[in-house]
């Protein structure tokens, strides 16, 4: 027959619970990019761009049907309530027609505005515009969707740089971003590793 004290100790050890053992944390899948980027492919360095000459790339289409440049379909598509004459030159009779983009600054005032490719000129050459063809250059320089109503301040401040130089005000991050990363997918153009890092820093913001 067991004596107290074996009782005793029985029962603190049954009324005592063995310790839990800590679970390691789950590992945490690498961060991805985004989507977006996939189409772009890996990031590579660039061209040096030495060989770009504006004049090659041709100047605005003109429809005399319509009477309109690409300059002023970009000006009607990017402002609110505007007046178009007979000659496509759209006017702004009351209130700011158009903000810009990359500042958030509005205009009531077409004169006041230029029109940006999204991806420079420059920069699709240093990425793989090098040997395009001249019509290949022209279609690129009139391509609506590469294209904005931007003030001349913000656009002389963006120059020819890629978003790993240069990025616009960061509310327009997302949308810019997402632009840009169409236009260079479309021509096949490529991004520079510090490019892809920015535009994937952007993208994260939509």
């Amino acid at each position: 027959m067991p004596s107290r004290l074996s009782l005793a100790l029985l029962t603190l050890v049954a009324g005592c619970s063995l310790p839990v053992t800590a679970t390691a944390p789950e590992p945490q899948p690498a961060s991805e990019p985004p989507p977006a980027l996939v189409d772009l492919g890996e990031p590579r360095p660039e061209d040096t761009g030495a060989h770009y000459r504006r004049a090659d790339w041709g100047d605005w289409d003109y429809d005399p049907a319509s009477k309109c440049n690409t300059r002023e379909r970009v000006l009607a598509r990017d402002g609110r309530g505007l007046k178009v004459d007979a000659q496509c030159r759209p006017a702004c009779p009351k209130g700011d027609c158009w903000t810009s983009p990359y500042d958030g600054v509005a205009v009531d005032d077409a004169s006041d505005l230029q029109i940006d490719h999204i991806v420079p000129l420059a920069e699709a050459n240093r990425s793989g515009a090098r040997r395009w063809t001249k019509d290949e250059r022209e279609t690129f320089y009139n391509d609506q969707d590469n294209l904005v109503a931007v003030t001349a301040r913000s656009n002389q401040s963006k120059g020819d740089d890629d978003p790993g130089r240069w990025r616009p005000v960061r509310g327009h991050w997302c949308d810019y971003a997402t632009r840009y990363v169409t236009i260079k997918a479309r021509y096949r153009l490529s991004v520079d590793p510090v490019e892809h890092a920015e535009l994937a820093r952007m993208l994260n913001t939509c």
